[in-house]
């Protein structure tokens, strides 16, 4: 945990001993902001999250989403750099220092190829999907589930890995019935599928016309037709947003038939999906 912080110039931090070059504003929302920031020490490129903390309880879901960063040690989740609380007054800013991801989040894949006409290619959706799967079995692994799985919430690294972000949505999540996290997880990384098949969320229609996703999952989603896809991943996609949530595949269950899919070597046998 970083406990030394300070403003030492114009444009300038200190995490850790080690001073950070801010860079450019990458996004906000909410009390957070999020700065692109440059280690002087290292040359490196990292995005800091700040957090305005107003009360106590917002230090201490601040303090745990660095702990939930903390657990974990998995190229698919999003690691922690440092952490730290700095006082503004009689407030404070929690600061997060992450590593940043200069092609960002699957959504903006998703909507860079969707601009040009195009559609991420069945194999490169086989490959992420069995990323982000991983991910979430170490998530459970741990106990927790993630809670807001989406194509904003996932990065991707350079070779295209994704990586789980936004772990502060883990807070309170400690499940203890398997059933219902793996279910939860199950109908969540649905519609990330969805997302990445179609270009477009499963429930996009039923945000517009104010109705809850909650009451959309009670009926089964249609799955559209398309020449991109074999029926079996079409099956897959239904077998995650299948309105029992008993009837879903578990994540082991799926990561085995994620693994005996995955495009095969040149000049190697490759299973068909």
């Amino acid at each position: 945990m970083g406990h030394a912080l300070c403003v030492c110039s114009r444009g300038t931090v200190i995490i850790d001993n080690k001073r950070y070059l801010f860079i450019q504003k990458l996004g906000e929302g909410g009390f957070s902001y999020v700065d692109l920031v440059e280690g002087l020490h290292d040359g490196h490129f990292y995005a800091l999250k700040r957090i305005l903390c107003h009360e106590q309880q917002d230090r201490e879901d601040a303090q745990r989403e660095a702990d939930m960063h903390r657990l974990f040690h998995h190229p698919n989740i999003l690691r922690l750099v440092a952490y730290c609380l700095k006082e503004r007054g009689a407030k404070h800013e929690a600061w997060l220092l992450l590593p940043f991801f200069k092609r960002g989040t699957l959504w903006t894949e998703i909507e860079r190829l969707k601009d040009k006409g195009n559609f991420l290619t069945q194999d490169q959706i086989l490959q992420l999907l069995l990323g982000i799967c991983r991910g979430l079995e170490a998530i459970h692994a741990k106990g927790y589930a993630h809670r807001d799985l989406k194509p904003t919430n996932i990065l991707l690294g350079d070779e295209g890995q994704p990586v789980l972000m936004d772990l502060g949505s883990m807070n309170q999540a400690c499940i203890h019935v398997e059933g219902s996290r793996q279910a939860l997880a199950l109908q969540s990384l649905g519609c990330v599928l969805y997302a990445m098949m179609f270009g477009e969320g499963p429930y996009d229609m039923v945000f517009q016309k104010g109705d809850s996703v909650a009451l959309a999952v009670q009926n089964q989603l249609n799955i559209p037709q398309s020449p991109r896809h074999s029926a079996a991943m079409r099956q897959l996609l239904a077998s995650m947003m299948t309105v029992d949530p008993q009837q879903r595949p578990h994540i082991p269950l799926l990561l085995s038939q994620l693994e005996a899919l995955q495009p095969s070597a040149p000049g190697q046998h490759t299973t068909q999906i």
